[in-house]
C-alpha cells in the first residue's frame, strides 16, 4: 500500500490572548485549528474548503512551518517534521513550497524572473551558474512560457503569467508537495481556468502532490481528487470530490454547495441556507461548533462535541445526524 506524503494528525493550534500594559496578562486562547487530521497520497490533490477565519490558512502555515503547533504531529514521507533542523530542515524545505493568492505581492519587484526562480537553488544547492540558467528554462517550459522571459521584471506580466512564474518558482527545487493557498482568486475568471489545468497538467507530468486551500466549492472540486471541508478550525467533512459533491452530509458543506451552484428560476424547493457570522474561536459554542448556524440543529448539538466518523467508504463526516 502508498504511503502517504504527507499525514497530520491531532493538529492543533491555539494563539494566546492578552491584555495590553505592561503586564500582558493573557486572558485567552484563539483556538484556530483544533484536532485536524488528514493525509495527502503522492500525486493527489487534498482540497481544504471553508469560509474566511475558518483557519486554513493558519493549517497551511504549519505545514510549512512558519507556526508551531501546540499539539498534534505533522509526518512527511513517514518522518515527523516537528524539530527539524540544520540539514533535514533544509531538506523539508526543498520538497515543501508554497504558491500564494497575490503573485505580484509574492514575487520580488526589484529582481528579475530569472533570479527570482534561481534563488531557491543558490540556497538549497550547489548547483554551477550554467546548471541553474538550465533549469530556470526547463521550469518556465514546464509551466507554458518561454525560456528568455527569464529577463524581464514581474511588473512586465499579466496576473496569470506571474502566477505561472510563482509556480516554476514553487516546482525548480524537485518539489513533491506544493501548498496552493487559494492560487487563482486573485485572477480572472479565464485565467483561473487555463492557471488549473497547467497545475493538473504538472501533476499528471510530474507526480507532485497538492494541498489547494480555497473557498469556492466548485473551482476546488474541480481540481481535487477529495476535498476536506473546515469550519471554525475543525474538519466537518471529509470525502473523495466526485462523491461530496454529489452527496454532501453535513449541513455546512451543503450549503457552500448550494452557493457555489446557481438557483434556477424553476426550481420551487426551499434552498438550504446558513444566517449569521461564525463565532469567536476565542469562545467557540459548546457542542458543534456549527449548532448556532446550523437549520437542522438539534438539542444535543449544543451539548455533545460530534466525533468525525466513517458512514461510507471514504467518506467522513462529523454531524449527530448520522450517529
Amino acid at each position: 500500500m502508498t504511503a502517504p506524503v504527507l499525514e497530520v494528525q491531532g493538529l492543533k493550534k491555539y494563539f494566546p490572548v492578552s491584555t495590553g500594559g505592561l503586564l500582558h496578562r493573557r486572558t485567552g486562547w484563539v483556538k484556530a485549528v483544533e484536532t485536524v487530521d488528514f493525509a495527502i497520497m503522492p500525486g493527489e490533490t487534498l482540497g481544504l474548503i471553508g469560509e474566511s477565519g475558518c483557519g486554513k490558512t493558519t493549517t497551511a502555515k504549519l505545514i510549512l512551518l512558519q507556526e508551531k503547533p501546540t499539539e498534534g504531529s505533522i509526518r512527511f514521507e513517514g518522518g515527523e517534521i516537528l524539530g527539524l533542523q540544520g540539514a533535514a530542515l533544509m531538506r523539508y524545505r526543498r520538497a515543501v513550497q508554497v504558491v500564494f493568492q497575490d503573485p505580484y505581492s509574492s514575487l520580488s519587484p526589484r529582481m528579475r524572473v530569472r533570479d527570482i526562480i534561481a534563488e531557491p537553488l543558490e540556497i538549497h544547492t550547489k548547483m554551477s551558474r550554467a546548471e541553474i540558467r538550465e533549469r530556470v528554462a526547463e521550469v518556465l517550459q514546464l509551466v507554458g512560457m518561454q525560456p528568455d522571459v527569464a529577463e524581464l521584471f514581474p511588473h512586465e506580466f499579466s496576473g496569470g503569467q506571474r502566477q505561472r512564474v510563482a509556480i516554476a518558482r514553487a516546482l525548480v527545487t524537485d518539489t513533491r508537495l506544493i501548498v496552493l493557498d487559494e492560487p487563482v482568486s486573485a485572477l480572472d475568471v479565464s485565467i483561473r481556468a487555463q492557471i488549473m489545468s497547467q497545475l493538473e497538467h504538472l501533476q499528471a507530468t510530474l507526480g507532485v502532490s497538492y494541498l489547494f486551500i480555497g473557498h469556492d466549492l466548485a473551482g476546488v472540486a474541480h481540481i481535487s481528487h477529495r476535498i476536506a471541508v473546515m469550519y471554525l478550525g475543525q474538519l466537518v467533512e471529509l470525502a473523495d470530490a466526485v462523491e461530496l459533491c454529489a452527496q454532501p452530509l453535513h449541513p455546512y458543506t451543503q450549503a457552500l454547495l448550494i452557493a457555489a451552484l446557481p438557483a434556477h428560476p424553476d426550481d420551487k424547493h426551499e434552498r438550504l441556507t446558513i444566517s449569521g457570522e461564525i463565532p469567536s474561536a476565542l469562545a467557540p459554542p459548546p457542542g458543534c461548533r456549527f449548532h448556532t448556524r446550523c437549520p437542522r440543529a438539534m438539542p444535543r448539538c449544543s451539548q455533545e462535541v460530534p466525533i468525525r466518523k466513517e458512514v461510507s467508504r471514504n467518506h467522513s463526516v462529523a454531524c449527530h445526524l448520522y450517529d
